[in-house]
């Protein structure tokens, strides 16, 4: 298995718009040969002290997939390369975690 951890960060004030595209995307991902979790988590508002935020532009994506050839073929899918067109102009940057579980 794979897990991934994708920090995504808009331009400011664009995060909401990001979110509208990534969740129109996530049925076609789901549907994906050895998609086992894809989802997008934004900060709690009311954690505790210790907690660190990635701020009100950004989001996270937690995927898991079955392996590495498999999370290569959703990098290489029609409607990834569709979803990116659609977002470059509002993300300024993608930070992509590919981790194995231990």
């Amino acid at each position: 298995m794979i897990h991934v951890l994708a920090v995504i960060t808009a331009k400011p004030g664009q995060r909401d718009a990001v979110l509208e595209h990534f969740r129109a995307n996530v049925p076609s991902v789901l549907a994906e040969d050895g998609c086992i979790a894809y989802g997008a988590a934004i900060d709690v508002d009311a954690g505790p002290s210790f907690q660190a935020k990635h701020g009100p532009d950004s989001f996270v994506v937690v995927e898991q997939w079955t392996s590495m050839d498999a999370l290569k073929a959703h990098a290489a899918a029609p409607h990834m390369a569709s979803y990116a067109a659609k977002t470059k102009d509002l993300v300024a940057s993608r930070q992509i975690y590919i981790l194995n579980p231990i």
